[in-house]
């Protein structure tokens, strides 16, 4: 049996699949892992891709079809099919230093259940590794981008919420169901990765989309656990509320701005930042006041 199961959700991402995979046969010091490939419908090159990387991978690797609706249910089908006591999530846009699968099996020595995560390093291609800082220090308990656990405390909650079935939140609300369950958090510094974003892949279209699905899904999350502690994660409290509606008016300036060419890039960054935050919020609070949460 593999010590550890590296489950990687994907949809017609060939290409950084091929790397993450490239980036996991690279491992030194690994005690026993598997990979599956938990393939959410993709209709690219993603079945070659793994199927190509199967000849050449030091590490028993699989492709499964996972269905056609959401991230959820692909890792939870990860779930089903890995083999390992312990189970690694990470995307499949991230490059994994040599050290990766060790120090993530290192923090599990000997404790109770655990959530152990690392630094995420954001970069815009893979040619850039930075060391790790205090400002990839994160206090989220549970982000699949990288973050592994016991396969037994993920069935002992029942797995991620397939109702989540657009962007954003899955991982949060499955982490506090982890946490109230007795679940600890470690967070394990040498267990870090370079999660890659080349700036033309995150478009503002691409960007406005992911938003707007993450503040339904949060809408969502605060109607299933009405909490206090879910309520300030989602920004559903009422001061951002009431600030989202007063800055409202300002959205259509503000896209002007970050979608222009002629305004200084610092300019257009701070245009599309408050443009994001305020749809964001917006939708969150449109979508409350449709059907409010319950009482918990």
């Amino acid at each position: 049996m593999s010590r550890l199961s590296i489950v990687i959700a994907t949809k017609d991402r060939a290409p950084f699949v091929a790397r993450a995979l490239e980036s996991l046969a690279g491992q030194r010091a690994a005690p026993p892992f598997e990979v599956i490939v938990a393939d959410n419908g993709s209709t690219d090159a993603t079945p070659a891709v793994v199927e190509a990387a199967r000849a050449s991978v030091p590490f028993p690797l699989r492709r499964i079809d996972a269905g056609n609706a959401n991230r959820a249910l692909a890792r939870n089908a990860g779930i089903a099919a890995a083999s390992g006591e312990l189970i690694g999530f990470v995307d499949d846009d991230v490059w994994l230093p040599e050290g990766f699968v060790a120090a993530h099996v290192r923090a599990h020595a000997g404790s109770a259940a655990r959530a152990v995560s690392g630094p995420i390093v954001n970069v815009a291609s893979y040619a850039e590794r930075p060391r790790p800082g205090p400002q990839n220090f994160s206090n989220a308990f549970f982000v699949t981008c990288n973050v592994s656990i016991p396969k037994r405390a993920l069935e002992a909650v029942g797995g991620f919420d397939e109702s989540f079935d657009l962007y954003g939140w899955e991982d949060t609300e499955l982490g506090l169901r982890l946490r109230e369950s007795g679940v600890e958090r470690y967070f394990a510094w040498d267990a870090h990765l370079y999660h890659i974003k080349p700036p033309e892949m995150e478009t503002l279209e691409v960007s406005i989309r992911k938003t707007l699905e993450k503040a339904q899904m949060a809408a969502r999350f605060v109607r299933k656990k009405p909490t206090l502690r879910t309520k300030l994660a989602t920004g559903a409290y009422p001061f951002n509320l009431v600030r989202a509606r007063l800055a409202s008016p300002l959205l259509p300036l503000f896209a002007g701005l970050a979608s222009s060419s002629r305004v200084p890039k610092a300019v257009g960054a701070y245009a599309r930042a408050r443009l994001l935050d305020g749809l964001y919020t917006e939708r969150l609070a449109r979508e409350l006041d449709a059907d409010p949460p319950r009482p918990a």
